[in-house]
């Protein structure tokens, strides 16, 4: 495989500038992950910081109770041994638990996190271990209820999973029924293209559905699958077992809720001051906790000294909503604020995998940590890739296209392409016949004029009437410009369609199967191959 640095327009400019200009914006963060330094110095805090966090047994065992489940393997095993030892650090990042994994970005974010572990494993000489955190708790159904698949005619098509309810609970609490499964199966087996590698794809795809509740289960056992050989740990942030592991948390998070939620109001005043954009919402009475109340999960704020939802559907003291934690802690969630806290106090996280969206919401959490005991981790950028296969470079050679060209400018180039082709030169020609007519046409309908008012007019309505046919002509014999280099138009829609379809970047859009499908299972051990890159710099890889 062939790797160039393609850098992508897009993302916020927080994130820009924490990637490549970090001392403008290093008080929002901790230590830089380009500097050495900053690994020694985070390793020494967690070391020392032991008690901040919940006991390494405790956590293991739940993870090995999670795990067996879902992600068995003995490279996953050796990983929460490890864990359990004092000394052993982790490299986190995480995703929603979206249908067949979602986008190809979540496989390259599995990726990154084993990669970053190895790489600091080495770097400090002491065991580092990769941990997916899965975001099961978050509760918006159709974020995750779907994905996409290039049909054969060029359709970006969307598989979608219909909700069997409207409730807003947790996704890793909303079943899914063997109806809904079928649904989706039987659509990712019509659009998957027959290849020697599809029975396999699809009887993997049903084992994950058929011994699964729901999406986060099916999520956690493909990417076992993918990645469970490699050591990566699965977590799911909503499992009851880690739930009561995190009481104390919670309770921190409640008893101190006023000073967090001025902290992240003060991280936002100072951003925006800044002229930074927010990426998440930092409310002065803000909770930042969902409670899960009949079946919805329900964000919480602080009004009058009570902990309410904007409907008024509940409203506690800090003692009742204390209680009702002790009782129930898998009611309890973290918003996109709290997570961060959250799972720094249960891993000792050396550094966390992030894409730029997520680097620019973290920024408003850097007082929250020194409010609340902690500092925060190293942030690694995700690596990002666009793959580029044969049936795209060589139509790209042929129509001399570079990728920036693709991703930012294929339109234009299409267009005078296109232009290229047309030997009669339509456009010239008909503007010089247009001109030619109007200045023949202008002085008769002056002397018309002069012959009698109303035939000006009418003149005029003629003309017009006329140029107006001109230009459906000019139209349809463009339309048939177009239609006689059909076939090369194809190849520059063939080319949108694999780099960037629905106008974004390849893996924001397609599922990881699509490629499976073509590849099979060692694309992930190619990908696993790729040198290991901490620049946030997008590549393209040439399969």
């Amino acid at each position: 495989m062939n790797i160039v640095p393609e850098p992508l327009s897009g993302g916020s400019r927080l994130s820009h500038d924490y990637l490549h200009r970090h001392g403008q914006v290093s008080g929002f963060y901790g230590g830089s992950h380009k500097d050495p330094k900053s690994w020694e110095e985070r390793a020494h805090w967690l070391d020392q910081s032991e008690d901040k966090r919940i006991g390494r047994k405790a956590l293991a065992d739940c993870l090995r109770s999670y795990n067996d489940i879902h992600n068995r393997h003995e490279a996953v095993h050796k990983s929460i041994d490890l864990l359990e030892r004092e000394g052993t650090l982790v490299i986190a990042g995480g995703q929603q638990s979206g249908l067949f994994t979602g986008p190809m970005l979540v496989i390259y974010k599995a990726v990154t996190i084993i990669q970053a572990a190895r790489e600091a494993q080495a770097r400090l000489d002491r065991p580092v271990i990769p941990v997916f955190w899965i975001a099961g708790e978050d509760h918006d159904w159709d974020e995750v209820n779907h994905t996409y698949v290039p049909s054969s005619d060029l359709q970006v098509t969307k598989i979608k999973m219909d909700a069997a309810d409207a409730s807003r609970t947790s996704v890793s609490f909303t079943p899914v029924n063997g109806r809904q499964w079928e649904a989706v199966l039987n659509e990712m087996q019509e659009l998957l293209a027959d290849s020697e590698y599809k029975q396999e794809i699809l009887t993997s795809l049903r084992e994950a559905a058929e011994h699964s509740r729901g999406l986060t289960d099916a999520f956690a056992k493909l990417m076992g699958k993918l990645f469970g050989k490699y050591g990566l740990v699965l977590l799911d942030s909503a499992n009851p077992m880690l739930r009561k592991l995190e009481k104390p948390i919670f309770e921190g998070i409640i008893r101190q809720g006023g000073a967090l939620a001025q902290a992240y109001s003060q991280a936002a005043r100072d951003l925006t001051g800044l002229g930074y954009e927010l990426q998440a919402e930092a409310h002065e009475n803000g909770a930042n906790l969902f409670y899960l109340h009949d079946n919805q999960r329900l964000l919480l704020y602080k009004e009058e000294g009570r902990f309410t939802d904007r409907k008024g559907l509940i409203s506690m003291s800090e003692g009742e909503l204390l209680a009702e934690l002790e009782k129930h802690p898998e009611r309890f969630s973290n918003n996109v604020l709290t997570r961060p806290l959250m799972q720094d106090s249960v891993l000792p996280v050396l550094g966390t995998v992030l894409g730029q969206g997520e680097i620019a919401y973290w920024a408003i959490t850097r007082y929250a940590f020194g409010k609340f005991g902690l500092q925060m981790p190293l942030i690694l950028p995700r690596m990002s890739f666009s793959l580029v296969e044969d049936s795209s470079l060589k139509p790209m050679e042929k129509f001399g296209l570079t990728f920036q060209d693709v991703m930012n400018d294929l339109q234009r180039k299409r267009e005078e392409w296109l232009a290229g082709q047309d030997r009669l030169g339509l456009d010239d020609r008909f503007r010089e016949t247009k001109d030619s007519f109007e200045k023949l046409y202008e002085p008769l309908l002056r002397d018309l004029g002069s012959l009698q008012p109303g035939l000006l007019k009418l003149g005029e309505s003629n003309k017009q009437k006329i140029l107006d046919q001109m230009d459906f002509l000019l139209n349809k014999s463009k339309a048939a410009l177009e239609q006689q280099h059909g076939a090369s138009l194809l190849q520059w829609e063939r080319i949108e369609a694999a780099l960037a379809p629905l106008g974004r970047p390849q893996e924001r859009v397609y599922n990881a199967f699509y490629y499976l499908n073509r590849f099979g299972w060692s694309l992930v051990d190619r990908l696993m191959e790729l040198p290991y890159d901490d620049s946030g710099i997008h590549r393209a890889v040439y399969l």
